[in-house]
């Protein structure tokens, strides 16, 4: 459970800003023989984010590197807005503020190393996960339990849905019993 300052902190966040590589993914990438990219998701944080968008935040996500896989997936999610190939992330992140008329004190930035550093110096909340890089998790509000790619969003998506008084009313649709 986070500590009630963290709570507080995150109770004013009107929009959950991802990377991919280290945050989505493991941060592994990986070829096959024919030269096709592999990437994986786990599917707790795909969940998370779209109870995030329920409880009324924009899901953002901001990636240096460009990827069929990751169009993919967060067209599947309905991310509200995605820019790949983006290595200055807080231009992109000032950029995806302005579209959906949000301040960066608004956003909670989830980065995990120095391409992120631009977009935490200015987003409201930083989260990183425990193999972020030293610069990171120095820098930021919130070391996750989990790592990037292994339930890291679905754990800062619980929290912002505690934050923002939700979380018991979202699980409930889960755990009604059909009539």
């Amino acid at each position: 459970m986070a500590s009630y300052v963290l709570l507080e902190q995150a109770s004013h966040i009107k929009a959950l800003v991802l990377d991919v590589d280290g945050i989505l993914s493991d941060g592994f990438v990986t070829f096959t023989n024919t030269g096709d990219e592999i990437k994986s998701f786990d599917i707790r944080d795909g969940l998370g984010m779209k109870l995030a968008q329920q409880a009324g935040l924009k899901v953002i996500v901001i990636t240096g590197r460009k990827s069929h896989i990751v169009e993919k997936r967060m067209s599947d999610l309905k991310v509200d807005l995605v820019f790949q190939g983006r290595e200055d992330k807080g231009v992109a992140l000032r950029e995806a503020c302005a579209q959906f008329n949000l301040l960066p004190e608004d956003c909670l930035y989830m980065g995990d190393d120095w391409p992120d550093l631009s977009a935490f110096a200015i987003a409201g909340m930083k989260v990183t996960v425990p193999n972020g890089h030293v610069e990171v998790r120095r820098r930021a509000d919130l070391v996750t339990q989990a790592m990037g790619g292994r339930g890291a969003v679905r754990e800062v998506c619980d929290m912002l849905l505690q934050a923002k008084g939700v979380y018991e009313e979202l699980l409930e649709k889960f755990t009604a019993v059909p009539h």
